[in-house]
């Protein structure tokens, strides 16, 4: 294969915002000194924080603006911690904050029935549209749970039974 130069103007689409007048943008921003006009702006005041925040191993400080709707909070926050002293890029960032957020579920369960209030697990989880969209698909996928639930069942009680030693009485010697 050889490599030959070839001229940018020529190809399609090379340069399209070049010119500024075909720049959709350009009414609406000033072009000159744009590069050196980033370095002298104030950051934003930091929104106070007064509760744990959990960041990025990568950045030193918290960013400007975060949520606080829930703090990290029981086991799952504990889990949540760990996963932060991870840099993103690991697995151990990413895999423990998913298995966090499935304890958070459970946990949110538990508070809810220690608060009196029983969850409509069945109507959170879309069920009643699926039951009216798509009969079949939920049928099979309730069919599939019934199946691992049972099985798990069968297999459990089974390996109890194999402990057992065979009982002696009734034999002949």
């Amino acid at each position: 294969m050889e490599n030959t130069l070839q001229d940018p103007k020529q190809i399609k689409g090379w340069g399209i915002d070049a010119d500024p007048k075909n720049d959709p943008t350009y009414p609406m921003r000033h072009r000159e000194n744009e590069d050196t006009k980033s370095y002298d702006w104030e950051r934003p005041p930091q929104q106070p924080i007064d509760q744990e925040v959990l960041h990025s191993i990568e950045r030193p400080n918290v960013s400007a603006v975060f949520g606080t709707a829930s703090p990290p909070s029981g086991l799952s926050g504990m889990i949540r911690r760990v996963a932060f002293k991870y840099s993103e890029n690991h697995y151990g960032h990413w895999l423990p904050l998913i298995l966090a957020d499935r304890v958070n579920v459970v946990e949110g369960i538990i508070d809810d029935l220690a608060h009196g209030h029983f969850p409509n697990i069945f109507a959170e989880k879309g069920y009643p549209a699926e039951w009216k969209h798509s009969k079949t698909s939920l049928i099979l996928k309730m069919a599939t749970l019934a199946a691992v639930v049972g099985g798990a069942v069968v297999l459990l009680s089974k390996s109890g039974d194999s402990k057992r030693l065979p009982s002696r009485k009734g034999r002949y010697r």
